[in-house]
């Protein structure tokens, strides 16, 4: 079990992975936030750089101030023949008269032959110096160190000892500069660096997403574009977009004008099919009743067969043909009440109640199809209904999003609900004591079935048939 801890632990890049996968799945936010964090990156990066380059120089320049102050002050100091250190140094800066102000010099015996001490103003303590072990000379006899001031600051001593006469009397000099200033100059210049990038960093990204908004935009104008096609207010993408996205907009019209006379070509074929064989058939079921006999209604009753089932098949391959094309819309609320309209008038003894949204509905499909389906499930409700059939619109659907439901119910006697399936099939009819092919709710079905939707019978509370249709809307 101890070892199936580590398998058990997801490797760096799966974690990088998985929360990749967190981030909005939108292109603009996603240029914007690996453009942001570039910026970020090159920005801290940037001020680093300048920052160490900044310390390097004023690091450089610090240490060659001393060694100036140095030469200065060996060039000042001698010794009398007594051994007497002898001198007035003038180093050029205020801040060597000041006490405690960082800034200091010292010059002491380094051999016997020497007794006295010389030091500026500003030194009002001894400042302790490490030992030879500590900190060596280097082959010039020079040594440079950091050692606490007397005024509690850090300091940097440049120290050397110097030969001062034929005679070998050794005195060791020694220049001290405020290293606590020279760091806090450095820390003041890199808070301002990093505050002056921050404000352009910031003035940066804000830029760069304003330029990344406006190269998106007409990606934005695709997409209304393509709603509006979606939507049936439109038949092709318009607009004037930029060279990049052209190619795009003109191969999408061309694949919807090609897509437009495929289905415009398939309808002509299945008219040209349907009008080639009715004048057969009709003649077929002419002379079938002509002949009289068995063998005559035999044949009649099968050319009469055969034209149901043509009629059957060529709408569901029209239907099949024009399910999740663009171009398909139609409105849902229009065709319902014009049906409604027709229905009161074909059955003047029974009363159909219409309930339709205020908002308009439209179907993704043909509006054959729609008629189709409605009209089949309407006109069975008339037939079977006893005085009152309730024809409904609900726009939000119930099995998902983009689908709105078309419910018919009547008050007649219902079908049993083991029998409802049986209903649907083609040719299959419950009741022969009322006029029908059979086929009426088959073709329903069917049709319903290609555009993706759902069929279901149910008991009414009204007591007959609840018949509830879920279509695509775009």
């Amino acid at each position: 079990m101890a070892d199936a801890a580590p398998a058990a632990r997801k490797s760096p890049l799966a974690s990088i992975k998985s929360r990749l996968r967190t981030l909005p799945r939108t292109l603009t936010f996603r240029v914007v936030a690996f453009s942001s964090i570039w910026a970020i990156i090159a920005l801290v990066v940037i001020a680093t750089v300048i920052s160490a380059l900044f310390r390097q120089v004023s690091e450089r320049g610090f240490d060659n101030v001393l060694s100036a102050h140095l030469f200065n002050l060996i060039a000042s100091v001698s010794a009398t023949e007594d051994g007497r250190l002898v001198g007035s140094p003038n180093l050029g800066d205020l801040r060597f008269s000041e006490p405690l102000s960082g800034w200091y010099w010292s010059v002491e015996p380094a051999s016997e032959a020497l007794r006295n001490r010389l030091q500026s103003p500003s030194l009002v303590m001894p400042v302790a110096s490490p030992s030879a072990e500590a900190v060596p000379f280097d082959r010039g006899f020079r040594r440079k160190y950091l050692a606490e001031g007397p005024g509690g600051e850090q300091i940097e001593a440049l120290e050397a000892e110097i030969v001062l006469d034929q005679i070998d009397r050794i005195a060791r000099f020694r220049v001290m500069g405020n290293r606590s200033e020279l760091e806090q100059e450095i820390a003041d210049f890199a808070g301002r660096l990093f505050a002056y990038l921050a404000i352009f960093g910031l003035g940066m990204i804000a830029i760069n997403v304003f330029a990344i908004l406006l190269a998106l935009k007409p990606l934005g104008s695709i997409r209304l574009a393509l709603a509006n096609i979606r939507s049936g207010t439109a038949e092709r993408l318009s607009g004037d977009f930029p060279r990049e996205i052209a190619p795009l907009a003109e191969e999408t019209n061309a694949l919807i004008e090609s897509n437009r006379r495929i289905i415009e070509r398939a309808r002509t074929q299945v008219g040209n099919l349907a009008h080639s064989l009715k004048t057969p058939l009709a003649v077929l079921m002419n002379e079938g009743r002509a002949l009289g006999g068995e063998k005559g209604i035999l044949i009649a009753s099968q050319a009469e067969a055969m034209q149901k089932q043509i009629d059957h098949y060529l709408q569901r391959a029209r239907a099949a043909a024009q399910r999740n094309t663009l171009a398909s819309r139609s409105p849902v609320n229009e065709t319902l009440a014009r049906l409604a309209r027709v229905a009161e008038k074909l059955n003047p003894d029974k009363r159909l109640h219409l309930e339709l949204p205020r908002a308009e509905v439209v179907f993704a499909g043909e509006r054959e199809d729609l008629e189709e389906i409605t009209g089949n499930l309407v006109e069975n409700a008339m037939k079977w209904a006893s005085g009152r059939v309730v024809l409904s619109l609900d726009p939000t659907g119930g099995a998902g999003e983009r689908r709105f439901r078309i419910i018919i119910e009547d008050d007649g006697p219902g079908i049993p609900e083991e029998q409802a399936r049986q209903a649907l099939k083609r040719g299959r009819r419950l009741d022969e004591s009322k006029p029908g092919t059979g086929l009426g709710l088959a073709i329903v079905a069917d049709l319903v079935k290609e555009y993706g939707g759902t069929l279901a019978l149910e008991r009414s509370p009204l007591g007959g048939l609840r018949a509830e249709v879920s279509l695509p809307s775009p």
